[in-house]
């Protein structure tokens, strides 16, 4: 008997998609909650964020009625968002079980859904209704994570070797699913080190032999992965490699292009490098990327295929990020994981004393 496949309302993805730019959980716990896997709702915000500037465009010439409506549906937002703001006031910093006693199923404006979004709590931990990653992937994955950052060079095989080692049953397959989920590669030359977009331009790695002697000379981004007792998320910089100063980070609940080319124009908000260095990633290699380096003058230099350590100055910043800070927290959620990366940024630039600069913080050296 073959399994009739599930159709969900347009309705529904908006609703679910919406969650997803909140950014307020991750795709792990907003999978639990709506009954769907993980990478629909990263195919569905993807086609949400490729539309919108064509839904927004199309707007601008609305008629008065249609305007009208617009205007009523803003109204009804602010409404009920302050029927929510009202509702979270009475509520305070309560353990998982006071959460779930003010859970009111029957209150006429709120939803189950809304109120365990705005508690802070898994709408899975009222249901039995386990989805997306098992508990012992994410146990398996916060494992690689330690260890990969111990190891970057351990590949596949010498990562599931390792796993088998520590007692743990798994093969390359699981393995390489969870490593590749989790965005991280063994930092060695081998092929296909990174995916590019289909179709980009391959720009040359122009740093080789270069002396990066001044601040902003040269610039480069990367991706890491961060992770909490529910799931994980990406976390993006944009560093500046001579003072070791981190321009922008930006965390996001979804390896998309839209959250770099976020961290690139706050970066850009504060100055402009004249060589900007990425690996050749999907999100680097987008046209949304590379058309707002080009616009602003600067020339782009690419790692070259397995050649990770060319970007190396922002591999020691994640060593540094999980040892000083992920590892030793263990964040729950991604308010404390944002929260806990902010404070220890401001700790990074403003008290952090590094050998490469004469024991001087990376703010001292960049702002001179």
């Amino acid at each position: 008997m073959t399994m009739q496949r599930r159709q969900h309302s347009g309705e529904f993805k908006a609703q679910v998609v919406l969650e997803a730019l909140r950014g307020e959980r991750t795709i792990h716990e907003i999978a639990a909650d709506c009954g769907v896997h993980p990478l629909q709702i990263t195919q569905w915000k993807k086609v949400a964020l490729e539309a919108l500037p064509q839904l927004l465009s199309s707007r601008r010439g609305a008629k008065p009625k249609e305007e009208e409506a617009l205007k009523a549906a803003l109204y009804q937002q602010i409404g009920q968002l302050k029927v929510e703001l009202d509702w979270l006031k009475k509520k305070s910093a309560l353990c998982l079980e006071q959460k779930r006693a003010l859970i009111e199923p029957a209150h006429p404006q709120l939803s189950i859904r809304r109120q365990c979004l705005l508690l802070g709590l898994a709408r899975s931990t009222l249901y039995d209704r386990p989805l997306g990653e098992s508990a012992e992937n994410l146990h398996l994955m916060r494992v690689l994570d330690e260890q990969y950052t111990a190891t970057p060079f351990y590949g596949i095989r010498r990562m599931t070797a390792w796993l088998r080692q520590q007692g743990y049953s798994v093969n390359p397959q699981r393995v390489g699913r969870l490593m590749r989920q989790m965005g991280v590669e063994a930092l060695y030359p081998k092929p296909r080190l990174s995916q590019p977009a289909a179709g980009h331009t391959i720009y040359p790695y122009l740093l080789r032999d270069v002396t990066v002697d001044r601040v902003n000379q040269v610039w480069s981004a990367d991706i890491t992965y961060i992770r909490l007792q529910a799931g994980f998320v990406y976390l993006v910089a944009v560093m500046d490699w001579f003072s070791r100063y981190v321009l922008s980070w930006v965390l996001s609940i979804t390896m998309d292009v839209a959250f770099c080319v976020e961290a690139l124009e706050q970066a850009l908000g504060q100055g402009r490098p004249e060589i900007f260095n990425t690996d050749q990633g999907v999100q680097f290699t987008s046209q949304a990327f590379t058309a707002r380096l080009k616009e602003g003058g600067i020339r782009i230099s690419m790692d070259g295929r397995g050649r990770a350590l060319d970007n190396v100055c922002v591999e020691r910043l994640w060593r540094s990020v999980k040892y000083e800070e992920v590892y030793l927290r263990d964040d729950q959620t991604v308010w404390d994981a944002r929260h806990g990366l902010a404070r220890y940024f401001a700790f990074y630039h403003g008290e952090r004393l590094h050998q490469g600069l004469g024991y001087r913080p990376p703010a001292a050296v960049y702002r001179g």
